[in-house]
């Protein structure tokens, strides 16, 4: 063979190098604009959580460093598209303080939420006797003294997108809702269903619950 023909065959090589990497560049083009479609037509936006009021039935720190509480909460949540189906599945809520989980999960029942439909779902949250840091108890007096504490309603659990008859794979949802609740005086805030006086010392007990109204916006992650 002769280098004129060596040089004619390296020339094909690259020319036909050149062509498939053309196409895979051309392929991934292509898939991304169909991406990119999809996702204008579709304009897939995260549900919305509010946190509709809370009653508190029991709020109670004993030594040593034990907290029991009792809560029930009001959810809602609201699906903002037009052409997208939400399913919520394994979904659990919990309260929190200073980043502390203090009661168990609630397994909420699992949804499908059709397009722009609400939800509301009014589950109750237990912690009996749940260990906390230290200093947690001293943070809690501090906050009862100032009549305010700052919980966290958080939700966590796994969701699914539903578009015509397409379903897809599981996604990772968590929800954290500040939940701001006063106590004493300065509590102007709730809404008392019966004489209890939200003194953390004494607690709140059952058939003297107190309900606050707080239409707090939620932060979501997906």
């Amino acid at each position: 063979m002769t280098s004129k023909d060596c040089g004619h065959d390296d020339d094909e090589k690259s020319g036909l190098l050149r062509g498939i990497l053309g196409g895979i560049v051309f392929l991934i083009f292509i898939v991304l604009f169909v991406v990119f479609l999809i996702w204008l037509i579709l304009r897939p936006t995260k549900p919305r959580f509010i946190l509709q009021d809370a009653t508190i039935y029991s709020f109670n720190v004993t030594q040593p460093n034990m907290l029991s509480s009792t809560f029930q909460i009001t959810l809602s949540t609201r699906n903002p598209n037009q052409r997208i189906g939400v399913y919520y599945d394994r979904v659990d809520v919990y309260a929190s303080y200073h980043n502390q989980q203090i009661t168990l999960p609630t397994r909420l029942p699992p949804t499908y939420q059709g397009h722009k439909d609400i939800i509301v779902w009014s589950p109750f949250l237990y912690g009996q006797s749940v260990p906390v840091a230290p200093f947690l108890g001293l943070s809690l007096q501090q906050d009862q003294n100032a009549g305010l504490v700052l919980m966290n309603i958080k939700i966590d659990g796994r969701v699914k997108w539903k578009v015509g008859t397409w379903i897809s794979g599981k996604y990772h949802l968590n929800v954290n809702c500040p939940a701001y609740i006063t106590f004493g005086n300065k509590g102007g805030n709730g809404n008392g269903n019966g004489n209890g006086n939200g003194n953390l010392n004494s607690g709140v007990n059952f058939g003297a619950a107190i309900k606050y109204q707080l239409a707090s916006s939620c932060e979501v992650d997906v």
